[in-house]
């Protein structure tokens, strides 16, 4: 994902509701086209990432997963592109702070129940 696509991502998940091109083009600052921001949020629909729908004769978009769900599918993704998958994860695990490590062990346990 290109760094104007995460900060779009990034303007989507701290609005109220859906949003407009025009809104999210001065969220960004003004300076880009709004042809540019329009591309980019339909780049983002076509991932996936962003729902668009029609408001009078345009459109809003909203995001469609949270920022700690792409996260972790992220992290899913790398981890499937791992020849080992355990050592990954070992190294991971070993740059956890111990608040970190804590609420992952907490989840894990949680998947026992």
């Amino acid at each position: 994902m290109g760094s104007l696509e995460a900060d779009i991502l990034e303007i989507l998940w701290r609005s109220d509701g859906p949003v407009t091109p025009a809104e999210v083009r001065e969220r960004v600052g003004g300076e880009l086209a709004y042809t540019t921001i329009a591309t980019i949020l339909t780049r983002l629909v076509d991932k996936g990432l962003v729902r668009r729908a029609r408001r009078g004769r345009g459109y809003t978009y909203a995001a469609t997963v949270t920022e700690a769900e792409l996260t972790a599918a992220r992290m899913r993704s790398a981890l499937a592109a791992s020849t080992d998958r355990i050592e990954t994860m070992s190294r991971f695990v070993d740059g956890l702070s111990a608040k970190e490590a804590a609420a992952l062990r907490a989840a894990l346990e949680g998947l026992d129940g």
